[in-house]
């Protein structure tokens, strides 16, 4: 049989260079390879645990599928559809709730990031979303899934939670594990923390064109451009990162050269740098276009990709009712 992979996107706008190298890589790299069976979704329920645009959430989530589309994922290799069509996620992610404390959930530091972040709408939905995660992962019993590395405190719930439900009744769900790609964490044009749709200016998006990539490199922070040591965070940390991601290892060696002789013009680097990512990036763009032009292609797909989901989902639901003593009629 083959192994199963799950993983998913919140639908908060479109995608930006970290999703794209950090998981939608690894999602093409898994679903080309035929020991696996990949389902990739657009997780517009997680989406709703923060404050959001309700007139902009079907938009979003429908953008980001065009997205998935346009990078490569393919409907016949793999499903693609949008969580909130399988209504099973939220009936598993209650059942789940049973097996992990209030405390557990206070205790991860991402619960305490969004509560920082968003102190006026710290809700039940905030704090169970990571056991929402883990039923996402867990209805489709998915061994791996390709996400960044800030999500494996939310991955390690979802182990416990598959270990407690395996040994007090029965299942065979497996603890999933990270699939990493080599962009797996793309650090901010800020020069902190990482891209994130939530920070303007601190991203690349999959639909900018060469000038708007131009412009937002122009305003990443640099410094002289040159010194005794190669900087490990900061601005130009993050930019030679994007270089070796865009233009190999060997162009990264050569600025860093630079930096410790001569010294390094960043108008140069920045220059270079947005034609490399532009040119990954034009083609996807061009592909997009023909599902923006073609909006029924893309609903057909989202339906019959939650067809197919939904009778996996049921499978697995049946299967934990029966054993957690729960009345079941299938």
């Amino acid at each position: 049989m083959k192994k199963r992979v799950f993983s998913g996107t919140r639908a908060t706008g479109r995608l930006h260079l970290g999703n794209y190298l950090g998981a939608v890589k690894g999602y093409l790299e898994l679903q080309n390879n035929p020991e696996y069976e990949a389902i990739y979704m657009v997780m517009d329920l997680h989406a709703i645990t923060t404050p959001y645009d309700k007139a902009k959430l079907t938009e979003n989530t429908r953008n980001v599928i065009m997205d998935y589309l346009a990078c490569g994922l393919d409907p016949e290799k793999s499903i693609i559809t949008a969580q909130s069509l399988i209504p099973e996620h939220t009936y598993l992610a209650n059942i789940l709730s049973s097996e992990i404390t209030v405390a557990r959930m206070q205790h991860l530091p991402t619960f305490k990031e969004k509560v920082k972040q968003y102190p006026d709408h710290v809700t039940v939905a905030l704090l169970n979303y990571p056991v929402l995660m883990a039923a996402d992962i867990l209805l489709y019993k998915a061994g791996l899934v390709p996400v960044g590395i800030d999500q494996e405190p939310h991955l390690e719930v979802a182990r416990e939670i598959a270990r407690k439900m395996n040994e007090k009744y029965g299942m065979d769900f497996p603890e999933p594990k990270r699939f990493a790609t080599s962009g797996e964490y793309v650090s901010s044009l800020t020069g902190e923390g990482k891209m994130s749709k939530s920070v303007e200016g601190s991203y690349i998006s999959l639909t900018d064109s060469l000038d708007e990539i131009k412009k937002k490199l122009s305003g990443a922070p640099t410094d002289s451009g040159q010194g005794e040591k190669v900087p490990e965070k900061g601005g130009v940390a993050n930019l030679l990162q994007l270089v070796e991601l865009f233009e190999g290892e060997g162009k990264r060696k050569e600025y860093e050269t630079k930096y410790l002789g001569e010294g390094i013009r960043y108008g140069e680097l920045k220059t270079e740098l947005a034609e490399a990512i532009y040119k990954e990036l034009e083609p996807i763009q061009k592909q997009r276009k023909l599902y923006e032009d073609d909006p029924s292609l893309v609903d057909r797909i989202i339906k019959e990709g939650a067809q197919k989901a939904r009778k996996i989902a049921l499978e697995t639901i049946n299967e934990v009712k029966s054993k957690m003593g729960l009345i079941n009629y299938e």
